[in-house]
């Protein structure tokens, strides 16, 4: 880890202040959804204005998220409403709140039962939610919650990384949207208490811990569409970073909210954020890590139409990632696969225009590097289809839409979701029996997904 003034004075400037992760009561917001319907304008219509998912707008009306200040005067102009009077549609009404434990509110003596109980209600809930993915949790993974007052040690710090490791690998098989709320059980219950425990030596350790988990629980939340949830949990994350004195994590999470920014079409905010992230690893002697973070940059530059930062950003990822241990290390971003970054790659050179080396890159992350995880293979394929489509090779198109469609069944992911709305759409303008069926199928399995 860095000890240098610069990484304090840095943490500094990019503290969290967004409070704890602890999970939000949901609150119904019927005057939005009333002046919504008044101008004439179903969820899908005001999405499609926003740039938005349909679910998005939907979570915006139940009141399980908030819309990001950056899209804010859109929806204000939308609706036909100034900025005050959006800002009093979106006042809350609170709607049958579930009660939460909130630590701090024992007495000394009654922690080492509610850690238990803590204990308890985790396994109960994650359970048959693990157990129908077929999913075992190690033992090491649950190791005893420790709480305020008592010691912390190393075997607690390695029960955090086993259930980060668990959790992490079966979201990328199934998708964020299936282990978002055991995970933030997981993180509110015992990874709190242990940080308000006496963690000693290994406090850094528990914190680098503690920031890997929330990560990972900001991603969940990010891949099942709850930008409000996952823009806290990602600055908890960056927080803690900064607190363990881990460059590295405090960048990841910073290019978790670019990501995210990027997907909320606030291509500006996405751009400085990666910068953020590049900054922040800059005194980082990581291949993978540097890799990791100039391609961040390279996505957002992409995204914002800047081509000529996108494929210098790219140019400088692809030196990393070549110089990088194939093998994942110990740290986050050394996680950070050549397949990933050949999908990524893709991804960027596509919207360049370079069609044909978006499509090889695509290629190689399928067939040379082999990503075995439902959900991430699915994203590469439904991406290649629609560069092979641009090509002009719609038979490649459609058998490769239909590996799609078939890898991603039983994947909860609302960029899944995303992906076969689009691969829907693009059907609609392509002829033939088996374009049309695989369309049908698509919309069955959109359906089902609700």
């Amino acid at each position: 880890m860095l000890e240098a003034h610069w990484w304090h004075q840095w943490c500094i400037g990019y503290r969290n202040v967004g409070g704890s992760a602890a999970m939000a009561v949901h609150r119904r917001r019927e005057e939005l959804k009333r002046r919504r319907e008044a101008v004439g304008l179903t969820q899908e219509k005001l999405a499609a204005v926003l740039g938005v998912d349909r679910s998005t707008v939907a979570r915006w009306e139940w009141g399980r998220s908030t819309p990001q200040p950056w899209i804010r005067r859109r929806l204000a102009s939308a609706l036909l409403v100034t900025i005050d009077d959006l800002e009093a549609l979106l006042h809350p009404v609170l709607a049958d709140p579930t009660p939460v434990f909130a630590a701090g509110t024992l007495a000394a003596g009654d922690w080492e039962e509610f850690d238990e109980v803590l204990r308890r209600r985790f396994l109960a809930s994650t359970a048959s939610t693990l157990t129908s993915l077929g999913v075992q949790i190690p033992a090491e993974a649950m190791g005893r919650p420790a709480g305020a007052g008592r010691r912390i040690g190393a075997s607690d710090v390695a029960s955090v990384r086993s259930m980060t490791k668990v959790l992490g690998d079966a979201a990328s098989e199934f998708g964020g949207g299936h282990l978002l709320t055991p995970t933030l059980q997981y993180v509110t219950g015992n990874v709190q208490h242990m940080l308000d425990g006496q963690p000693g030596a290994h406090g850094r350790d528990l914190d680098a811990a503690a920031s890997e988990i929330t990560q990972l629980a900001a991603w969940m939340a990010q891949d099942g569409g709850d930008f409000d949830q996952a823009a806290q949990l990602y600055w908890k994350a960056h927080d803690l970073g900064c607190d363990a004195r881990d460059p590295e994590l405090a960048a990841t999470a910073l290019r978790g909210l670019s990501s995210m920014a990027g997907e909320q079409h606030d291509f500006a905010e996405a751009v400085r954020l990666a910068e953020m992230a590049v900054d922040a690893a800059g005194g980082l002697d990581h291949p993978k890590a540097r890799a990791y973070y100039y391609c961040s940059l390279a996505t957002a530059s992409s995204l914002d139409g800047d081509r000529a930062l996108a494929l210098s950003s790219l140019e400088l990822s692809r030196m990393q990632i070549e110089h990088a241990q194939t093998e994942p290390g110990s740290s986050w971003a050394s996680h950070y696969s050549p397949g990933r970054w050949a999908h990524e790659a893709g991804q960027i050179l596509a919207r360049a225009g370079e069609m044909d080396a978006a499509a090889e890159h695509m290629r190689r992350s399928l067939e040379i590097y082999g990503l075995d995880r439902k959900r991430t293979r699915a994203m590469v394929l439904a991406d290649l289809g629609t560069a092979q489509l641009k090509q002009g090779a719609v038979d490649a198109a459609v058998k490769t839409w239909r590996e799609f469609l078939t890898c991603a069944d039983g994947v909860s992911s609302t960029r899944i979701d995303k992906a076969t709305r689009e691969m829907v759409a693009r059907l609609a303008r392509v002829g033939g029996t088996d374009a049309e069926q695989l369309r049908q199928d698509a919309r069955v399995a959109l359906r089902a997904s609700g």
